[in-house]
């Protein structure tokens, strides 16, 4: 797959949408026209210090003159939303590749929608999309720790939103979970999109094991696969194409050090849930941490957005 294009965009807003949760709108410097995005659709961004982070997009498709994304502050993480909430204010100019989108909102009659946190992002694009274009009826279910933990609830109290919107707040006690079940208890002809913490997308991808395949549509990005482990330690990798042989430290993935060894390798999520990293494993034993490939497939390839190794790692590249 070939790189987006990339663009040379200013921070024109950078200011809080939640406790934890850094709004950022970007905007070409010279008011010229972005290239187009479809509901779903996200960025990657190069961030301060080197890293490339992916966002979804929330704004309405329909505009063509920004983009807004909503970052969570996660100091459990890599690092990446640490740099953009702590270093990006308004007036900075940031590279960003063109949208792409493996979250599409493809035509039904109707659509249940679940976020957990910060992902409500991109299915707030989805509802803005429906609700502008007066598309078919949809239900969302936004659950988060606190009221002052979620996102957008303004947008959301829109009277063209709100009666569509069931907000609940567990206070971090399980005992308290929104109970999704009868949601999905019996299936229908709606499409389901989920977008949130791995603990909400395994729950209702748990649960809708009896709806069609089809209809169901998870967005894992931010779901912390390649969040550094307590067991993970440096380890060589060797590039057979090019000779090249460098260590990747801990903190640090497969990818980044590829690419900062002259490596092109092309990538989307960044997440190890699209499938567009994928290198082929000539010898090493890898420690795979993707949601993509199928246990045969693991036998010679791996994801090298998220997934680290347990030995000298050749990979065909």
């Amino acid at each position: 797959m070939e790189s987006a294009p990339i663009l040379e965009l200013r921070v024109t807003r950078a200011e809080p949408a939640a406790h934890g949760i850094q709004l950022f709108e970007l905007r070409d410097p010279a008011g010229a026209r972005l290239p187009g995005f479809e509901p779903g659709a996200h960025i990657a961004i190069d961030l301060p210090g080197g890293p490339t982070r992916t966002y979804s997009l929330c704004n309405d498709p329909a505009e063509t003159d920004r983009y807004v994304i909503a970052v969570k502050r996660d100091t459990a993480g890599r690092g990446g939303s640490v740099r953009l909430v702590d270093e990006v204010q308004a007036g900075h100019t940031l590279r960003v590749q063109a949208p792409r989108n493996q979250f599409a909102l493809v035509p039904a009659p109707a659509y249940v929608f679940v976020a957990g946190g910060i992902g409500i992002t991109p299915i707030l694009s989805m509802i803005r999309h429906l609700v502008a274009t007066g598309g078919p009826p949809f239900h969302l279910y936004y659950l988060t720790r606190t009221p002052t933990m979620a996102a957008f609830l303004q947008e959301l109290s829109d009277p063209a939103i709100a009666p569509h919107v069931t907000l609940h707040h567990d206070e971090g006690d399980p005992d308290l979970a929104f109970d999704l079940w009868p949601v999905f208890e019996t299936p229908s002809r709606a499409h389901m999109y989920c977008c949130g913490p791995r603990p909400l997308m395994t729950a209702v991808r748990d649960m809708t094991g009896h709806w069609p395949s089809s209809a169901l549509h998870f967005e894992d990005f931010g779901t912390g696969l390649a969040a550094p482990r307590a067991e993970d330690v440096p380890f060589p990798v060797r590039l057979a194409r090019s000779g090249a042989m460098f260590e990747v430290a801990v903190g640090t993935t497969i990818l980044e050090a590829m690419r900062a060894h002259g490596a092109t390798v092309p990538s989307s999520c960044e997440s190890g849930t699209c499938g567009t990293c994928r290198t082929r494993v000539i010898a090493g034993d890898p420690d795979h941490r993707d949601l993509v490939l199928t246990p045969a497939e693991r036998n010679f390839n791996m994801m090298v957005c998220v997934s680290r190794a347990r030995s000298l790692l050749v990979l065909d590249a």
